[in-house]
């Protein structure tokens, strides 16, 4: 049985997705809006700062808009910005997720706030300031009735994490969430137990998209022997009577992973959200993209996959991406580049 993402895709369009000439971009979500219109949800901070850990300290969420899937998207607007420090998502918003259900826009993202000065332009931050920081990452979550916002956050986070002794006592962050017809909501985070522990995920569920959640498993799921095996930047939905997530293959120590290639996508599925079966063909996409112009290249990441559905099926795939050939060689340019996937409609 072949990999049903691989299976279907097509070329990229080059000139597609959503990037900004003076903001390196990433995490791209996309909905279609009240409007028939596609909006995606994206991080970005200023290309000035520098790449490295600025997305810690100085991510904002934004809106861009295009009449079709693929794009080119147009910057609309800024949804998120900071506010009073004392909110746990106060300096830096990062990770967004879009998801609609009864009326109510639900956007899905992970905060952190931090205290002393906001790195500027060329400021060397040490890995300690950038550990203290990132170990306040909490998933949280805004409502809007209409795409275009007003936006309302919440004042505390959607999940904290739990206390010294758990796999998930540092963090909760990369929000993926699954809303069930009922409002009943699933939604897989990442975590650690300490710092430069081994990044893993775990399963919450609620009985309204805003929780409140509780974890379904005291454990992580999808735990592997092999330690240098590694998945991370999941997307999970629902579709045909059971759960699927697309993942990153992170793997370490050169140990090949699930896929063989570092960087590319991971599938899997689950009949209950907590006991995960990989595929027997697990390679969902590789960082060697197609484009509509003929032309293949070797992309430096293929980050925080997201899917768009139409009628229940999966038409588009997001991927957050770079120009270098090697992992995290982005040379100065990131967007969120978009892959169309095929359908029963486009295959005809």
């Amino acid at each position: 049985m072949s990999n049903p993402i691989n299976e279907k895709l097509l070329p990229a369009p080059k000139n597609g997705g959503f990037r900004m000439d003076d903001y390196f971009v990433w995490c791209g979500s996309v909905i279609q809006g009240e409007d028939g219109k596609y909006h995606m949800f994206a991080s970005r901070w200023p290309k000035a700062l520098g790449f490295g850990w600025q997305w810690l300290f100085n991510s904002e969420i934004v809106r861009a808009i295009s009449d079709t899937p693929e794009g080119p998207y147009t910057f609309q607007e800024v949804v998120m910005e900071r506010r009073h420090r004392s909110y746990f998502d106060a300096m830096n918003q990062h990770n967004p997720s879009i998801k609609y259900w009864k009326g109510t826009y639900y956007l899905y993202y992970f905060g952190t706030t931090f205290g002393g000065p906001v790195p500027e332009a060329g400021e060397f931050i040490s890995p300690e300031r950038a550990i203290e920081v990132w170990n306040r990452k909490r998933i949280g979550v805004a409502v809007s009735t209409s795409v275009f916002g007003p936006w309302e956050r919440m004042d505390q986070p959607l999940l904290e994490p739990r206390t010294p002794g758990h796999w998930d006592c540092t963090i909760t962050t990369n929000p993926s969430a699954v809303i069930m017809p009922d409002g009943t909501t699933y939604m897989i985070y990442k975590s650690r137990e300490y710092a430069h522990a081994p990044l893993q995920l775990g399963i919450v569920k609620a009985p309204h998209p805003a929780g409140p959640f509780e974890r379904l498993s005291d454990s992580p799921i999808l735990q592997f022997d092999d330690g240098n095996i590694h998945v991370e930047d999941p997307y999970l939905w629902y579709q045909d009577d059971q759960f699927h997530v697309l993942m990153k293959d992170d793997f370490k120590n050169n140990g090949g992973g699930i896929t063989g290639e570092w960087g590319a996508g991971v599938y899997a599925t689950s009949e209950d959200c907590v006991h995960w079966k990989l595929h027997p063909e697990p390679l969902s996409y590789t960082r060697d993209v197609v484009w509509d112009d003929g032309t293949v290249t070797k992309q430096s990441n293929l980050e925080r996959p997201n899917l768009l559905f139409h009628d229940g099926k999966p038409t588009h795939l997001f991927l957050a991406t770079g120009n270098g050939d090697e992992p995290w060689d982005i040379q100065g340019v990131t967007w969120n580049m978009v892959i169309p996937l095929k359908t029963i409609s486009n295959q005809e």
